[in-house]
C-alpha cells in the first residue's frame, strides 16, 4: 500500500524535501511518495484536516507553521516540549505524535566538523520555531552568551528570555542597529528567512574573520550573500543543506523504523540545486 509523506510550509515552492525523501523511497524501492503542500498562515487547521483525510502517513513542517502546529498535537517528544515546536509529525490513524529535528540536524554538522562549542560567543539572526531550537542546542553544548537580532523586538525578547530559562547568558538587538555590533562572535548564524529570495547581505562583514563560524539555515540558494561575503573573509561556512540533510535523515527513520540511505539522499540534495 502506498504511504504519502509531506512538507507544509508557506513558501514551499522551494523546498527540497520532495527531491532527497523521494530518491531515499526509490534507492530502497519502497512503496512511498512525499510531496510539498502549501497551507497558508490562518488556514492550519483546515490544513492538517485536510491531509488527516487523505491518511497522511507523517509530514514535516517549516515556516511560518512550527511553533502553532503544537496545538493541534496529540503527543510531543521530549525536544518538542523543550523547544516548544515540532517539525516532524506522524500521523497514526488521525493521532498525531510530533518530533522536532531542528536542535540534533542543526548540531550535527559543526560536530562533524569538529568545531567547539563549549563558552562560544554567538550571534543569532531570527527568532522564528528554528532559533529556538538552535538557542536550546547551543544551551545543551554550554555556549558563554547568545546575541538574538530579529525585526520582530518582542519575539526577540522571548527567545531571549527563553535562552536565559536554559541558564545561557542573552540579549537583543534590534535589526536596525545590527551596524552598531563591535563584539569578536565565535558563531554567526542566520535562522531568518532572509537570503531566500537572493536579498543582500544584513549582517556587517566587520565581525566576521577567519575565526568565525558562518552558518545561514538557509538552503536555497546554496550561496547566500551571507555565506559569498563570508567565504571573503576566510571564515569557516556550514550551509543549510547540512542541516537539511541531518534532519531529513532523521525523519525518514521516525517515520519508517529503518537506516536510512544517507548518501543517496546528500546526492539527491546537491542535485536539486
Amino acid at each position: 500500500m502506498l504511504r504519502t509523506f509531506a512538507v507544509i510550509g508557506d513558501p514551499i515552492d522551494h523546498s527540497l524535501s520532495p527531491t532527497i525523501h523521494n530518491a531515499a523511497y526509490r534507492h530502497l524501492d519502497l512503496e512511498c511518495t512525499y510531496i510539498g503542500y502549501k497551507i497558508n498562515k490562518n488556514e492550519l487547521e483546515s490544513g492538517i484536516q485536510s491531509l488527516k483525510s487523505i491518511k497522511i502517513s507523517g509530514f514535516n513542517v517549516t515556516i511560518p507553521h512550527k511553533i502553532e502546529i503544537m496545538k493541534l498535537l496529540d503527543d510531543v517528544d521530549e525536544n518538542c516540549k523543550l523547544i516548544g515546536a515540532a517539525n516532524t509529525i506522524v500521523n497514526d490513524n488521525g493521532s498525531l505524535k510530533g518530533y522536532n529535528t531542528d536542535m540534533d540536524g542543526f548540531l550535527e554538522p559543526i560536530k562533524n566538523r569538529e568545531i567547539p562549542i563549549r563558552n562560544s560567543n554567538v550571534l543569532l539572526l531570527g527568532a522564528g520555531g528554528a532559533s529556538r531550537a538552535i538557542i536550546a542546542g547551543f544551551a545543551k553544548e554550554h555556549v558563554k552568551k547568545i546575541t538574538v537580532v530579529n525585526r520582530t523586538i518582542e519575539k526577540a525578547n522571548n527567545l531571549s528570555k527563553f535562552g536565559k530559562n536554559l541558564e545561557i547568558k542573552s540579549d537583543v538587538i534590534p535589526i536596525d542597529d545590527i551596524e552598531t555590533l563591535n563584539e569578536n562572535y565565535d558563531f554567526i548564524v542566520n535562522a531568518s528567512s532572509l537570503g531566500l529570495n537572493n536579498e543582500s547581505n544584513i549582517i556587517p562583514t566587520k565581525l566576521i574573520d577567519s575565526n568565525t563560524t558562518v552558518y545561514d539555515i538557509v538552503y536555497k540558494p546554496v550561496n547566500t550573500a551571507l555565506i559569498k561575503d563570508s567565504k571573503k573573509k576566510n571564515a569557516e561556512i556550514i550551509y543549510g543543506y547540512e542541516m537539511l540533510l541531518s534532519q531529513a535523515v532523521r525523519s525518514f527513520e521516525i517515520w519508517l523504523g529503518q537506516k536510512a540511505p544517507y548518501e543517496a539522499m546528500k546526492k539527491a540534495i546537491l542535485g536539486g540545486f
